[in-house]
């Protein structure tokens, strides 16, 4: 559900059937959407609304409050220089959501990486491995709960 404070709003109108809640703050769009609506609502900002470009996928840890992650999708409109961010909350139980990657190709590299330091898996990715840190690294280390020393090999 929408603010009211949305309701003029051309995007948040053509994203509140899966809009979960919505803020319009510093000159951005969030709007906030179901783990399994957030392909729906990337597909019809790329092909409805014009957001043609993926500038980035990332998480963000809330430990310790449940839904624990969040992940947050920066899209951009090069034609009308248009900016929204799409988030969508997932359990820090099982950090799952499916793969941006069939409606955004580059999205393959930045899931990679959050999967990477925060443990979120990408269902349906097509190649869901470790980007950054080494494949027999332990744990995710943007987790809020990640020892501050790291781990010792």
């Amino acid at each position: 559900m929408l603010p009211d404070s949305l309701s003029d709003n051309p995007t948040a109108k053509a994203l509140a059937d899966l809009a979960t809640t919505g803020k319009f703050e510093f000159g951005e769009l969030t709007i906030e959407v179901a783990p399994a609506n957030i392909v729906a609502a990337l597909d019809r900002a790329k092909n409805k609304l014009g957001f043609t470009r993926l500038s980035t996928v990332t998480g963000v840890d809330r430990f310790p409050a449940e839904p624990r992650y969040e992940v947050v999708y920066h899209l951009q409109s090069v034609t009308d220089k248009g900016r929204l961010r799409l988030k969508a909350r997932v359990s820090g139980e099982n950090p799952e959501i499916e793969s941006a990657c069939p409606v955004y190709r580059s999205a393959n590299w930045y899931e990679r990486e959050t999967f990477d330091f925060f443990g979120i898996r990408f269902l349906n990715h097509p190649d869901l491995k470790r980007i950054m840190l080494p494949e027999e690294f332990e744990g995710h280390p943007l987790r809020k709960d990640f020892p501050v020393t790291g781990t010792r090999y």
